[in-house]
């Protein structure tokens, strides 16, 4: 009972042998301090890497709907329909084969 009294009344740190618990008390203190920090810090990566991780995210959807958008664009329909709609339209006759008569210099 007398040695819970003395440490309630914090005896141990005014004894004149108290130099050593002073440097115990102030290790512990830094450790406590580091692992505050630490937790702190990978509290701070964890939520950086779920901002990183829904950017990505959206980066994929809008990639897949600019995707589709393009493919959409690329159908031949859709490209006749647009220059139907600026007075293009396909030819009626199929087009001339060139060919090339080889004469004797070459």
């Amino acid at each position: 009972m007398n040695q819970l009294l003395n440490f309630l009344n914090i005896a141990f740190l005014i004894k004149d042998d108290a130099f050593k618990n002073w440097r115990l008390l102030l290790f512990f203190s830094s450790l406590a301090l580091m692992i505050i920090a630490s937790g702190h810090s990978a509290d701070n990566k964890i939520y950086t890497i779920a901002a990183l991780n829904n950017e990505i995210k959206e980066a994929k959807s809008e990639f897949v709907e600019t995707r589709a958008a393009l493919m959409q664009l690329k159908m031949e329909s859709r490209v006749m329909q647009i220059l139907a709609q600026k007075g293009i339209a396909p030819p009626t006759t199929p087009p001339i084969a060139l060919k090339k008569q080889r004469s004797d210099g070459e």
